[in-house]
């Protein structure tokens, strides 16, 4: 009998044949690697079983007026970079390789991916004519070429990582791409191939930029979300090295690249500007959002009792992923398909639609509140509590097209902050944006006496202490090696060690560093 899917998930599942194929990272550079690219492949290292790295400067994405000629060319030095951290392969193609023919030919003769033309009208789209096209061919090729399942780009060509997202997404071209932060110089100038232009006067001169920026975010932090007011303060600031020649500043929507008024949930705060021939861009994030609480660690660490105590202590919502989790699994349960019909259930749950609103103070516990769950308007509090609720959640939240549109809803929920979350990837993942990440861990040994403690206190026979050790060690390994959601710590977390803390102990500590946060947020 046919299967008639009417999401792209739940096609995309059915028509997977690849469930054993590796994990690939792919990092598209044009060369002349630097520390920026470096953070991105060590990023691809972690998360991917191979990792590829392209070098290719794309002559489609440069004007004849620009620097296509002198761009910086070190492939020897590359290879040796990449070989230092532990690249699997190179992808350096000529001209004639990538486009069948060398010199390219003239654009109208050449097949061409055209992103929105709302997304090209701001920022670097009006003065680099065709940049973007250039861009978007290249990438669209390089994916196709590859066929990563994930590909790493820089956070200080925004645009182009808006475009690129977009791209993906409109195509459903099976990639996760995934965005990591500007690396900046000591005295806060992004990283750039094209800094080694610069002399050393001019790599000073050009710290401007970023002081520029952070005098717009510091006016924006005092509550002025006036784009008019913003831009007035990046140029009060840059008018102060007149060797930096402003070509634009603008603040627009993240994702859209429409211009903004003010800012209501974020806005991007773009700046382009030449010391001497040289072009240089740069960018800060606006947030209008109260910070979120981003908690990872392994089992037994008591992640869930604190992010709870935490929640209520601050007034934030506790974003609770586990009853999302069990909300999909009644979802298929009353639905009655088979559990094991993983096609059936991408299906289902990408289309059902869950809502968190945080309940009343526990009669239990006054310290904590319920989490009140709807899923497709139907309240399931209770229901997702059920015994055979919990038999099956693990085997449906271990399948990826569940995960994929679960995580989707989580960020929604982030997209306007004061949420507190925790899990295994929740800071490398789920919320690498989230102003707050903490790592919470504790010893092997003081987990297995936790558990040993709390079996005791449930009236369990009491399980030797080295047996409960080498459980936990056993499950440590699995949760960092496993497909999905692995326990990953982030680069810019704060790994809080609490063998000799109790849970309210924990719990202050936390508190005291969101207010420290939010006193940060505001100078």
């Amino acid at each position: 009998m046919v299967r008639l899917f009417t999401t792209v998930a739940g096609l995309r599942c059915y028509l997977d044949l690849e469930q054993a194929r590796l994990k690939v990272g792919f990092v598209p550079t044009m060369g002349a690697l630097h520390e920026g690219h470096l953070s991105l492949i060590r990023r691809a290292r972690q998360e991917n079983d191979l990792v590829v790295v392209s070098i290719f400067v794309n002559p489609l994405q440069f004007a004849p007026n620009e620097d296509l000629d002198r761009y910086p060319r070190t492939l020897e030095r590359d290879r040796q970079l990449c070989e230092e951290m532990g690249v699997d392969a190179i992808f350096a193609p000529t001209v004639a390789e990538l486009y069948g023919t060398e010199p390219i030919p003239p654009a109208e003769r050449l097949t061409q991916v055209i992103p929105p033309a709302a997304m090209m009208a701001s920022l670097c789209g009006r003065s680099r004519i065709g940049h973007f096209q250039g861009v978007a061919t290249v990438v669209t090729k390089l994916l196709n070429i590859v066929q990563p399942d994930r590909a790493y780009f820089g956070r200080k060509d925004a645009q182009q990582l808006a475009i690129l997202q977009r791209l993906v997404a409109d195509l459903n071209l099976p990639v996760e791409i995934v965005p990591c932060p500007i690396v900046r110089e000591p005295n806060g100038l992004a990283l750039s191939s094209r800094n080694q232009y610069l002399s050393t006067e001019q790599r000073e001169q050009a710290a401007v930029l970023y002081r520029s920026l952070q005098r717009a975010q510091h006016l924006f932090r005092t509550g002025n979300t006036s784009t008019a007011d913003l831009i007035q303060a990046v140029q009060a600031e840059l008018s102060t090295v007149p060797a930096v020649q402003s070509e634009y500043v603008e603040l627009v929507h993240p994702r859209l690249l429409t211009p903004l008024e003010h800012v209501e949930e974020a806005g991007l705060l773009a700046i382009a500007a030449r010391i001497g021939s040289t072009r240089l861009i740069d960018n800060i994030l606006l947030r209008n959002r109260k910070p979120v609480v981003a908690l990872d660690g392994p089992a037994g660490a008591g992640k869930s009792t604190v992010v709870r105590r935490v929640a209520q202590s601050l007034g934030l919502l506790y974003l609770d992923t586990g009853a999302m989790y069990r909300a999909v699994t009644w979802l298929v349960l009353q639905s009655g398909i088979a559990l094991d019909d993983q096609a059936a259930i991408a299906e289902l749950v990408s289309q059902c639609r869950i809502q968190l609103v945080a309940g009343e103070v526990s009669p239990d516990d006054e310290t904590l509140a319920t989490t009140r769950v709807w899923i497709n308007d139907h309240e399931v509090t209770q229901a997702i509590r059920s015994l055979e609720v919990t038999d099956q959640v693990s085997a449906i939240a271990a399948q990826s097209a569940v995960r994929q549109e679960l995580v989707k809803q989580q960020q929604r929920y982030g997209r306007k902050g004061g949420i507190v979350v925790e899990g295994r990837d929740i800071g490398t993942h789920v919320f690498p944006d989230a102003e707050l990440k903490i790592f919470l861990t504790a010893s092997v040994q003081e987990r297995a006496r936790r558990r040993q403690q709390d079996l005791k206190n449930q009236g369990q026979a009491e399980i030797d202490l080295e047996e409960l050790e080498r459980s936990i060690y056993l499950r440590d390994q699995k949760d960092s090696t496993r497909e999905i959601a692995p326990l990953q710590q982030a680069t810019d977390a704060i790994e809080l060690q609490t063998d000799h803390l109790n849970i309210d102990q924990v719990t202050e500590k936390i508190v005291q560093m969101y207010r420290q946060k939010v006193s940060e947020l505001s100078l």
